[in-house]
């Protein structure tokens, strides 16, 4: 098959996801007709997607969430108002996507949680199947326990996963644990999506704590812990263009630009995994037997963080409270389940890619959840 990969391009998680994949379907013989990427134009695309993804990439301006003053959690409404100015930008980038999937003559999209996706699919009902992948797909299931956070929110986040998935023949929900498949709702729940380096990596006790943030507010965080406890190793991984070098502070703090083979490499040796709750880098600490401190930052984050807590990755925290880390390291014990759930990934996975199940009528997907109903809307 002929496959176009549409991703969400805010973070790491669902850029190496689709490494990933695309080195699993192209075992199966399938060929990756082209690599969309949805970005803000405060992001920007690391090094190692490009090397890595092997396919040239295009990207289009898309939704963002922008952060408050301190830089650290969400501002909700300055993201609404943010997004509903820039809507031209999105008509624009809508067009561009259902051009690419004409050109490409793409049998199949797979979309990694890009909202614009699903509405190219509910305004111009492109020919080609959709598979959506992702672990937010897993908040669509009736059996996910969500915390107790705000009602609102949970529900705004569900309508807007909702929302990306408009039209997918399937959703692929990324999970720490098996749960039972959701046929009315084509929804399947799989095994995180690693890649092959973090699966031969061999883990080791070292003496450093590693940590990843998106929002650089973080960092002023993480320093101020680390002057009250000087004799610590710290590394931090951070997602910012303007770090294009690594920078040490205190002696044994250092912040370095996002390198995934160094990442990867210093997740193996470290004696703890600090992070703004993730799914990817969660599942990469729990697969190498790493505790993970998670501070989340949004309500998205919250369930990742709660539901990771459970799997046993480790605690939740309100800020970077590395001590309580320190301490969980001492004691900490792996999920020996979860490693095996990973190492049947590929088995899973696939045989969701066979074409005998993908290729099936699916205008009814598009009349249950498009607003035109059958009707393609052209602007």
């Amino acid at each position: 098959m002929k496959i176009l990969f549409i991703i969400q391009g805010e973070g790491r998680g669902h850029l190496t996801q689709a490494i990933s994949l695309r080195k699993k379907l192209l075992r199966e013989g399938h060929q990756i007709a082209g690599v969309l990427v949805g970005k803000s134009p405060a992001r920007w695309l690391p090094d190692f997607f490009y090397q890595k993804i092997e396919t040239e990439v295009h990207t289009f301006e898309s939704p963002n969430f922008l952060p408050t003053a301190k830089n650290k959690q969400v501002n909700l409404l300055n993201s609404i108002s943010y997004n509903v100015l820039r809507s031209h930008k999105y008509v624009q980038s809508i067009r561009y996507i259902n051009r690419m999937i004409r050109e490409t003559e793409a049998e199949v999209v797979v979309n990694f949680y890009e909202l614009l996706s699903g509405l190219t699919y509910a305004f111009c009902r492109p020919k080609a199947e959709m598979v959506c992948i992702a672990h937010q797909y897993i908040f669509l299931h009736p059996d996910f326990k969500f915390p107790g956070s705000n009602p609102c929110l949970l529900a705004l986040l569900r309508f807007f996963t909702r929302l990306t998935a408009i039209g997918a023949n399937k959703k692929l929900a990324l999970s720490f644990r098996s749960m039972r498949e959701i046929t009315k709702d084509h929804l399947v729940v799989v095994p995180p999506l690693l890649r092959d380096e973090i699966l031969k990596l061999q883990p080791e006790n070292g003496d450093y704590l590693l940590g990843y943030v998106i929002n650089s507010g973080f960092s002023e965080e993480v320093i101020k812990w680390h002057r009250n406890n000087p004799e610590v190793d710290i590394r931090f991984f951070r997602d910012n263009k303007k770090t294009a070098e690594q920078t040490v502070v205190n002696g044994r703090l250092s912040f370095h630009p996002l390198n995934d083979e160094r990442f990867l490499h210093d997740m193996a040796g470290a004696k703890g995994y600090a992070t703004t709750a993730g799914f990817e880098s969660v599942c990469e600490a729990m697969y190498l037997g790493k505790p993970v401190l998670m501070v989340p930052a949004h309500i998205e984050q919250e369930c990742n963080a709660y539901d990771a807590s459970k799997a046993g990755a480790g605690i939740v925290s309100s800020g970077f409270e590395l001590d309580r880390l320190l301490e969980l390291s001492e004691t900490y014990k792996p999920n020996a389940y979860f490693k095996h759930w990973v190492d049947r990934a590929d088995w899973i996975i696939l045989r969701e890619f066979d074409p005998d199940l993908i290729f099936r009528d699916h205008s009814s997907l598009l009349n249950t959840y498009s607003p035109f109903g059958g009707r393609a809307v052209k602007f």
